[in-house]
């Protein structure tokens, strides 16, 4: 294993709970204290990590650019993914659709017909209401597997926009005369296919493009859209 990837994978495992002894990813790692300082300071110079007074700290969107380039270095998915706090998808997305605009919430927990559902977030920008889900998955997955995944993202969205207008859900699109909701899956790294039955899988550092690009592809993609008929 190279070196530059034993510290990512220590570093991504001690800061999930916040700042961490720079003696202690030394120690994790097992590197020699030459070789991990001067990693961390290539870090530091990079902006993927703060260090002052002994601490390392890496903040959440440095935290999934260093997972990306652990797996880029061959750290295995799996093992990166479980590393990262789950959260830190949902926030980067969120992240991203707010400062476009969007007027995102994050865990979205609705009952419709008998059943609970719940989608990771949901942005709301007129005409568009994109519903994320999250996945932690890999490029070993069996087909079948990916395919129940955007099967069932299109099923929670369906529920959600027939769910739509609720009183106890006032959600910005319900005031529109016309919404049309999107299911979208985001994943740690690039994924192929990028579309799995018209649903994009768009990696979480790629957001922007695919928010920039979002209104010029929407015909391509499953969506559904709802009138609530507001003049």
């Amino acid at each position: 294993m190279s070196v530059e990837r034993k510290l990512l994978i220590s570093l991504l495992k001690l800061t999930k709970d916040g700042p961490v002894q720079r003696e202690n990813v030394k120690e994790d790692s097992r590197l020699p204290t030459s070789v991990a300082s001067t990693l961390l300071e290539k870090l530091q110079s990079e902006n993927l990590a703060y260090l002052k007074n002994g601490l390392v700290e890496v903040d959440s969107e440095s935290r999934l650019k260093l997972a990306i380039k652990a797996v880029e270095l061959g750290a295995d998915v799996q093992c990166i993914s479980d590393v990262l706090v789950w959260k830190e998808f949902e926030a980067m997305a969120a992240l991203a659709l707010e400062l476009n605009g969007y007027a995102s919430q994050k865990n979205v927990r609705f009952k419709h017909k008998g059943k609970r559902w719940e989608i990771d977030v949901v942005a709301c920008r007129k005409p568009l209401v994109i519903c994320i889900d999250c996945k932690h998955w890999h490029n070993g997955m069996h087909p079948s597997t990916l395919a129940k995944m955007a099967s069932f993202q299109v099923e929670r969205v369906k529920a959600f926009a027939d769910f739509l207008p609720n009183i106890d859900a006032p959600f910005t699109c319900t005031k529109w005369e016309q919404a049309n909701f999107v299911p979208v899956i985001v994943s740690l790294i690039p994924f192929s296919p990028k579309f799995l039955g018209g649903i994009p899988i768009v990696p979480v550092l790629q957001m922007q493009d695919f928010i920039n690009q979002l209104p010029l592809s929407i015909d391509s993609l499953r969506c559904f859209r709802r009138q609530f008929g507001h003049l």
